[in-house]
């Protein structure tokens, strides 16, 4: 896996992505002011803390006026008790917004992936992707929740407290901004260290999702090979990485926030220091000292939350990068500009000089034309790697033809919505997917228009009723994930039982009896016959004698098609269907078999 754009963290701001990220904030721009507004007050609430203690000290504890000092503490209390009710209802409003915004890009994400085409599946592994929908996401949050609002929050009081402390006494205000240069220098250097530190995270938590998701896909091939402790012994040099990585990080946080405590102590020292001396000059009051205690404790927090803020900007600039960059991937078109209807139902395939290629000009498939006429039953063979898979996934426009047209009903499939088209087909393939979730889910997928007795009149159909009857909850029966708690061969029947349910015009059906035992191999045959009855059908097999009764049979050798005909007719030619009808069954000797298989 290529982890270089893990890698790379651009600017901390990016107007760019900001303007994007802003727009997601849209439906929600009155939570968003009244979120900023909160943060003024809250502000207000801030500042007025020590100016209270200010006047209580020179104008009340100074003159020994217990009744005024009492108005002062009960409006202390009072400044305090607003503080906690608007703090917690702008915490709250943040957290929500980010929460929604969240779901939001999560939905986005999720819709736009969905209609992307196969091609980008086939470039992109599904772990990243994964990081995008989940760890991409919650690092936006991060910076909605904890940085962006609370951002302005920061600035408030910062500039808040700068004007306070100008006002109360400006000489005093000037030494006590005297250690700023220091505090911007510890920030720098924390700054670009965390930075690289974050880096080296976010590279080694892609490497360990990647490692985790490959592992936990091929676990039987990981078993069975006896890989484990080898497996366990790299995840352990990944995890390590990624704790060292951390550590490092820890490490930075550690000194950082000490230094800003021992600089700010020294601010403190200055401002009792220099106070000190006007004090006993009588050029300044105890309380404006008092005052510039606070408000210098209350200045360099949002110092250091700006520091961490920068991180947060940074990451989730990256984050948005990513996120925004998967989004622009250009999604399959599923309504072309003037889309044709399709006419009725009749089941008619054609392949016009159709060629295709994954990668520039070395193609997979090369001039293929054929016509399927209605209700036709027509295999395709070849040997591995002939076409025979990217044949079919061209007709569900999966891929687009690099060259040709493919016309169903004489409709141009490229003009017409992709939703149409697929739905008047359905696929059986080898490798049958089942979601996590009931029988009958598994075999409506969603479509409601699917009554129950239409369920179990399809699994009838295929013979899946029998074994569906026996599970405890019957078709209410909840399937584990990729359908591991049933057979290849139970899950093969119910793929036949979706198939049949949703009673489409063509049927395609992809090495649907491989890996299988005899028993269920009688019974899937005996389904597809039934699937096959009335309906176009296209088979795609290896094992020839489950197409020998077929229409008429496509013969692909290194994407062409090199012969067409009955199986009789085939036979009769002695081509290539002929020798692989003899690799097949043995019936030719070793040395021409050899030779076969070279020519093959």
């Amino acid at each position: 896996m290529n982890y270089h754009e893990e890698e790379v963290l651009g600017k901390a701001y990016d107007s760019r992505l900001m303007k994007r990220l802003l727009r997601f904030l849209r439906p929600y721009r009155l939570q968003v002011i009244i979120g900023v507004c909160l943060l003024a007050f809250t502000t207000l609430t801030q500042l007025a803390g020590p100016y209270l203690t200010k006047v209580a000290i020179d104008r009340y504890i100074a003159n020994k006026q217990i009744h005024g000092l009492t108005i002062i503490a009960i409006l202390y209390l009072a400044v305090l008790a607003l503080e906690f009710v608007i703090t917690y209802v702008q915490m709250y409003l943040t957290q929500w917004i980010g929460q929604k915004v969240m779901y939001d890009i999560r939905t986005l994400i999720f819709s736009h992936l969905q209609k992307l085409p196969l091609s980008f599946f086939d470039k992109n592994p599904v772990g990243r992707l994964v990081t995008r929908t989940t760890n991409d996401v919650e690092t936006l949050n991060e910076m909605l929740s904890s940085g962006v609002v609370t951002i302005f929050g920061d600035i408030f009081v910062l500039v808040g407290i700068v004007i306070m402390m100008l006002n109360l006494n400006w000489q005093l205000a000037l030494v006590t901004f005297s250690v700023l240069p220091l505090i911007f220098y510890a920030t720098f250097l924390f700054r670009s260290r965390v930075r690289e530190s974050y880096r080296k995270i976010r590279i080694r938590i892609a490497r360990i999702n990647s490692y985790l998701q490959e592992n936990i896909s091929g676990m039987s091939t990981v078993q069975i090979f006896n890989r484990e402790a080898k497996n366990s012994t790299r995840f352990d040099e990944l995890n390590k990485d990624h704790l060292l990585a951390y550590l490092q990080t820890i490490r930075y946080y550690a000194i950082f926030f000490p230094a800003i405590e021992l600089i700010s102590a020294i601010a403190l020292a200055l401002i009792l220091w220099y106070g000190g001396i006007e004090v006993v000059s009588n050029t300044l009051t105890i309380g404006v000292v008092v005052a510039f205690v606070q408000y210098s404790q209350r200045f360099f927090q949002p110092i250091r939350d700006l520091s961490e803020k920068y991180n947060i900007m940074q990451a989730a600039m990256a984050s948005s990068e990513r996120i925004f960059k998967l989004l622009d991937s250009p999604e399959q078109i599923m309504v072309p500009e003037s889309p044709l209807s399709l006419p009725s139902p009749r089941g008619e395939i054609e392949f016009d000089d159709v060629s295709f290629s994954y990668n520039g000009d070395d193609y997979v498939l090369e001039n293929v034309s054929f016509k399927i006429r209605p209700g036709e039953k027509v295999a395709v063979v070849g040997a591995t790697g002939a076409g025979k898979t990217t044949l079919i996934n061209l007709i569900t426009r999966m891929y687009e033809p690099s060259k040709g047209k493919i016309y169903l009903d004489g409709v141009d499939t490229s003009r017409l919505q992709v939703r149409d088209l697929r739905e008047r087909i359905r696929m059986v393939l080898q490798d049958v997917f089942i979601f996590s979730g009931s029988v009958k889910e598994n075999v409506r997928l969603g479509n409601k228009n699917i009554s129950m007795e239409r369920v179990e009149q399809a699994s009838k159909d295929v013979n899946a009723h029998p074994f569906v009857a026996k599970l405890p909850d019957g078709y209410s029966h909840e399937l584990s994930e990729r359908g591991s708690n049933i057979s290849v061969g139970q899950k093969q029947l119910l793929s036949f039982a979706r198939a049949l349910a949703h009673n489409p015009e063509i049927l395609i059906l992809d090495e649907a009896t491989s890996s299988v035992d005899i028993e269920t191999e009688h019974l899937i045959q005996d389904a597809i016959n039934k699937l096959m009855a009335n309906r176009t059908s296209l088979i795609i097999a290896h094992r020839l004698s489950t197409i020998q009764n077929v229409d008429w049979i496509i013969v692909l050798h290194k994407g062409k098609i090199r012969e067409m005909g009955t199986h009789e007719e085939l036979m009769e030619k002695r081509g290539i269907y002929y020798r692989l009808y003899q690799l097949q069954y043995a019936l030719a000797p070793a040395p021409a078999m050899q030779a076969v298989a070279e020519q093959v």
